[in-house]
C-alpha cells in the first residue's frame, strides 16, 4: 500500500520546513494519478504555497510539483531506461472546466463532441508544422471538435515569440481573422529581442499594422499573463502541450483517431 495523502503531506512539508528561508509553508495533494507502468507506482500532484525569503526582501510563492509514491518510497522523478522517457511529462491535472471559455474558442463550439485545447509557441520548430496542421484539420469538423488555444511563448528559448504572441492578442481584439494561423508565417530569428522589428515582422505576415502601443495595452499584458497562469496552473512545460477531453495527450495524436463526418 503506498503512503496516504495525508502521510505524503506531512513527509513533504517536513523536508521543506527544515530550509531556512521558507515560511508560511503549506503542501496540499491536488490530484493522485496511478500509473499503468511501472505497476504499484503513484503520481502525486502537489502543490506548494510558501514565503521565501530572499536577501532581505520575502516574496510569496506558489508552485505545482510532482512526485512518484510506491509503498513508503518517494520520488521526484522516474525514467524509463529503454526509452530514456521521463515519466514526470507524462502526468498532469485534469483541464479545468473554467479553461475552456469564449476567449480561447478558435473553433466549434461548447457543444462539439470533443474538447481540445492547444498551448504553442510559434517560434517553436515542432510547434510552426504541428499546430497550423492540427488546427486547420479541426476546423473542417466544428462539430466534432471544440478547440481551445492558449499562448504559451518560452522566452528563454524564443525571445521574439513573446512579442509576436502579444501582437497576435492584440490583433485579435481588434478583431482580425485566422490571427492564430497567419502568426506562424513571422519570418524573424527566434532570437530577436528588438520589439519594432518583430511587429514589422508579425504585421506583413498577418496583414496588420499593430503597434508597440497596441502590445503595451492593459488589456493585451492581462490576455497574456492569463495565458501564462493557465499554463503554470497546468503544469506545461513544453510546447505544443495538447489536452484531449481533459487529460495531457503526450501522443499529441488523439485527435486524428476521431472518427470524423
Amino acid at each position: 500500500m503506498a503512503a496516504s495523502n495525508i502521510e505524503v503531506e506531512s513527509f513533504l512539508k517536513n523536508s521543506f520546513a527544515k530550509k531556512p528561508n521558507i515560511s508560511k509553508l503549506e503542501i496540499k495533494i491536488l490530484d493522485r494519478k496511478p500509473l499503468s507502468e511501472p505497476k504499484g507506482w503513484d503520481a502525486l500532484i502537489v502543490n506548494l504555497n510558501a514565503t521565501v525569503k530572499q536577501g532581505a526582501s520575502e516574496r510569496p510563492v506558489s508552485q505545482n510539483m510532482i512526485y512518484f509514491v510506491n509503498g513508503d518510497i518517494i520520488a521526484p522523478e522516474l525514467m524509463n531506461m529503454k526509452t530514456g522517457e521521463h515519466l514526470k511529462n507524462l502526468v498532469a491535472p485534469d483541464f479545468k472546466a473554467e479553461y475552456y471559455n469564449a476567449a480561447h474558442l478558435l473553433s466549434g463550439n461548447a457543444n462539439s463532441k470533443h474538447k481540445v485545447v492547444i498551448f504553442s509557441d510559434p517560434q517553436c520548430p515542432f510547434c510552426k508544422t504541428f499546430a497550423p496542421e492540427a488546427i486547420s484539420y479541426m476546423k473542417k469538423y466544428p462539430e466534432t471538435f471544440a478547440l481551445y488555444y492558449y499562448h504559451f511563448p518560452l522566452a528563454s528559448l524564443h525571445p521574439a515569440a513573446v512579442t509576436i504572441t502579444k501582437a497576435a492578442i492584440a490583433a485579435e481584439l481588434k478583431g482580425v481573422k485566422d490571427v492564430i494561423l497567419k502568426m506562424y508565417n513571422t519570418k524573424i530569428s527566434s532570437r530577436e529581442s528588438d520589439e519594432q522589428k518583430i511587429i514589422d515582422a508579425f504585421n506583413k505576415a498577418v496583414g496588420t499594422n499593430i503597434t508597440l502601443q497596441d502590445i503595451r495595452s492593459k488589456e493585451v499584458l492581462k490576455h497574456s499573463k492569463q495565458d501564462m497562469d493557465v499554463a503554470l496552473n497546468m503544469m506545461v512545460t513544453g510546447t505544443p502541450t495538447i489536452f484531449f477531453d481533459g487529460k495531457k495527450d503526450a501522443s499529441k495524436k488523439q485527435y486524428k483517431e476521431v472518427k470524423v463526418k
